[in-house]
């Protein structure tokens, strides 16, 4: 049937979230290391840096991925639009912005972000 709704496999979603978290913090730890270090050398100390920050994004991952499903969808996209706007304010005051540009400008993601999750479990739930 063209029409019926595709079926959700939940070995297949453990599965997708043991794969993404890793490499989720692989790559936030790697790029918050290379903005911390402002084109200078690699040192043991920014390498150490960019591991705990990966290890925490990829926790934060995982926490927001085991509390959502039993969110309501309002709440549930809050939820993921708090962690892209604090992800994303976070590695933005890095750069050295003020705090008021890197407040706003991750308020504006958390937005977007909290928009579009909203409008897709909306549309997709029962």
């Amino acid at each position: 049937m063209a029409h019926a709704a595709p079926t959700f496999r939940a070995g297949a979603a453990a599965r997708s979230t043991a794969a993404v978290a890793p490499l989720l913090a692989v790559v936030y730890g790697v790029w918050a290391a290379g903005i911390h270090r402002a084109a200078g050398p690699i040192t043991t100390g920014n390498v150490l840096f960019g591991v705990l920050t990966g290890l925490i994004a990829g926790a934060l991952y995982l926490a927001a991925r085991a509390l959502a499903p039993r969110l309501p969808r309002e709440l549930r996209a809050f939820v993921w639009g708090a962690y892209a706007g604090v992800a994303f304010g976070y590695l933005y005051s890095l750069t050295g912005a003020s705090i008021l540009r890197s407040i706003g400008n991750a308020a504006l993601v958390a937005g977007a972000v909290a928009c579009a999750v909203f409008y897709r479990y909306y549309s997709t739930e029962d």
